[in-house]
């Protein structure tokens, strides 16, 4: 299963290296910079929004660009993760000269001047439980989104949370694994076909 990492560059050394020289499927994207919070309080949390200034922000989503592509070689893929899934919207139009060749959120895509290649189905109940959502529920969230993708819409995209899932969340991945491993009518692509995907829709 290819998988893709949002790896924070500040807090991220040799031994993600390592350890990830062990899984042949597994890409590392740009999760921000530190995953630091610059939101004043009340606002929703944000690394990458109006609060500093806007050549700041750019810089560290340079150094974070640098670090993991020299930390992880051929393994890097030029994509930016926003901490929290939220960027100031006037920073977007900027990441394509940086060397950037995509960007992911989550939720229904917005256009942009870069691939955008987002998650759509979050597997933890952020709002009740924290932990895992239910089993059900999810199962028919990735039918809506695969109904969605055969109307020409995006493909699923999982988003998981692996420092907090519960043991539910292993189950449900395992399971759901498990089944379309079986399924020949179903592919779980690499990111950087998703992200070709993408960039092809606007020429």
């Amino acid at each position: 299963i290819p998988v893709t990492l949002a790896v924070i560059p500040a807090l991220t050394d040799g031994k993600l290296v390592a350890r990830l020289d062990e899984a042949p499927h597994a890409t590392a994207a740009i999760h921000g910079w530190a995953h630091r919070n610059h939101a004043s309080e009340g606002q929703k949390k944000q690394e990458l929004g109006p609060q500093r200034p806007r050549e700041a922000v750019l810089d560290d989503l340079a150094r974070g660009l640098s670090r993991i592509t020299g930390l992880h070689g051929a393994r890097a893929v030029p994509m930016l993760v926003p901490p929290w899934n939220r960027i100031d919207a006037g920073l977007v139009s900027e990441l394509g000269s940086m060397g950037f060749a995509a960007l992911s959120v989550y939720g229904p895509p917005k256009p942009a001047s870069l691939a955008v290649v987002n998650s759509n189905v979050d597997i933890m109940d952020w709002h009740g439980t924290r932990g895992c959502r239910d089993h059900g529920i999810l199962v028919q969230a990735i039918i809506a989104q695969l109904r969605h993708a055969f109307d020409g819409g995006e493909p699923v995209g999982l988003l998981a949370h692996h420092l907090v899932h519960d043991e539910s969340a292993w189950l449900f991945l395992e399971r759901l694994f498990t089944v379309t491993a079986k399924t020949e009518a179903c592919a779980w692509l690499p990111i950087r076909t998703l992200i070709g995907r993408d960039a092809g829709k606007g020429k």
